[in-house]
């Protein structure tokens, strides 16, 4: 059977798609396994971040990691913009990914004229273009993301008290603005795609941070640029996390690469997970228990 969606993120997931952070615990055996070919990536050299993202992918999925960009001056001393969005709400495979991506409020003419949009409604070409755009403003822009584990969702969700989706996403976008201004970024204004009801979230982020301006609502990678740089952030490390995917399960053929979109009405992640689940263990750890 299909793990069973919390009643109480029925509505609100409804339709939804969905520097250097030390990567702990990255102690996995290399044994005799072939990982899937790099097939996403643009650029014929991985840079340091895509390497980054390989090695959780490959070495380290069970656990959820931070990995940050280079803070440069310019973020210190001009006031900034900060956008925050997610990807992977919904399915029922692999991470959800937190992203934030940020850059001086004198520089939001640049933000515009680079193209970004929802990156729910842009192909993966595009996507992959953008975040390269991203990567490659060094002199202005800042980014991170929180790659969530499978496993730390479900823990969450099974766990004596109900740690819910909800919740997990108040306090993965909590922990990247904190994150941010503890990094010294002049951070002054926050955008935030909800999750849950907007003003209740609002005012809880407002309590948090009583000296930014914050913005939560519904639609906000489509509203505002930095939001949409930060889906796109979010999209393309979930997309690449998926990708590179290492299963620590060993005895798993290379058919268990083919997931489908990870939506539990997606038919091929439906017959996937028919076919991958152990009457003893479950499901392979890639898998949401609980979401």
């Amino acid at each position: 059977a299909m793990p069973r969606k919390r009643k109480e993120q029925a509505e609100e997931e409804e339709g939804e798609e969905e520097g250097e952070e030390a990567l702990h615990n990255s102690d996995s055996e290399e044994g005799d396994f072939k990982a899937p070919e790099l097939r996403r990536i643009p650029t014929a050299e991985l840079d340091e971040y895509e390497k980054l993202i390989k090695k959780h992918a490959q070495e380290n999925n069970l656990n959820s990691v931070y990995i940050d960009s280079t803070i440069v001056d310019i973020l210190k001393r001009e006031p900034c913009i900060l956008g925050i969005d997610e990807a992977g709400r919904g399915p029922v495979s692999g991470p959800m990914v937190y992203g934030t991506c940020f850059c001086p409020k004198s520089k939001e003419k640049e933000l515009k004229a680079s193209g970004f949009a929802d990156s729910k409604q842009l192909n993966e070409e595009r996507r992959d273009s953008l975040f390269e755009v991203i990567k490659g403003a060094t002199d202005y822009m800042g980014w991170s993301v929180r790659i969530l584990s499978a496993s730390e969702i479900s823990a969450g969700m099974l766990g004596r008290t109900n740690y819910n989706l909800n919740m997990l996403s108040h306090d993965t976008a909590i922990s990247l603005i904190r994150r941010t201004l503890d990094a010294g970024v002049q951070v002054s204004e926050v955008y935030v795609d909800t999750v849950g009801k907007e003003d209740i979230y609002s005012k809880k982020l407002q309590l948090l941070f009583p000296d930014l301006k914050i913005t939560v609502t519904s639609k906000a990678d489509s509203l505002f640029p930095i939001v949409s740089a930060a889906s796109i952030c979010a999209k393309v490390v979930r997309d690449r996390e998926i990708t590179l995917w290492r299963f620590a399960e060993t005895h798993l053929k290379d058919e268990a690469y083919e997931l489908g979109s990870g939506y539990p009405s997606d038919p091929n992640t439906r017959r996937w997970m028919e076919t991958n689940v152990d009457r003893v263990f479950g499901f392979p750890s890639i898998v949401r228990f609980s979401w």
